[in-house]
């Protein structure tokens, strides 16, 4: 298997049901805004969140920071710091496991060259909130992230 090359579902049934998986998160600005997409898929199916995918083997992580955001939103992102490592616990997951999904998930703040007005198909919609952003209805784990980007309206 060759990096880029998708995992055929039977092994990433066996990944996922095994091993947390290493991953990137990002925090996208541009201007006064976040970009958050509104998840199509489990986990988190419906709720809005930041970009982010699997790190692949071999792949540095700036770079899986550069193409996710290309494959995700179709922009190009400078990174301007990384926001630390986190745990993600999910009770359910997009491939067939009992016990759900783990993340280990590095987050960045990172500032797209544009606004994107369309993403991939794992967002069923994408939306630009002006920061600070008020994180009341977003998922724990977005907050934590928007806190830590420094654009959350209770950010310290």
């Amino acid at each position: 298997m060759t990096q880029g090359e998708r995992i055929p579902d039977e092994e990433w049934r066996t990944i996922v049901g095994n091993v947390p998986l290493v991953s990137v998160d990002l925090v996208v600005q541009h201007e006064d805004s976040i970009a958050l997409g509104k998840r199509a898929n489990d986990p988190a199916k419906g709720e809005w969140f930041v970009p982010g995918g699997t790190v692949q083997k071999h792949e540095r992580l700036d770079d899986a920071v550069h193409r996710i955001a290309e494959e995700e939103l179709g922009v190009t992102v400078e990174i301007e710091r990384r926001l630390g490592v986190y745990e993600h616990f999910y009770d359910v997951a997009d491939a067939d496991v009992a016990d759900g999904k783990h993340y280990v998930p590095i987050g960045y703040l990172v500032t797209a060259d544009s606004r994107a007005t369309e993403t991939d198909d794992q967002h069923a919609d994408l939306r630009w909130e002006p920061t600070p952003v008020d994180t009341d209805d977003l998922h724990p784990y977005v907050r934590a992230y928007l806190v830590d980007a420094g654009v959350a309206t209770d950010a310290a």
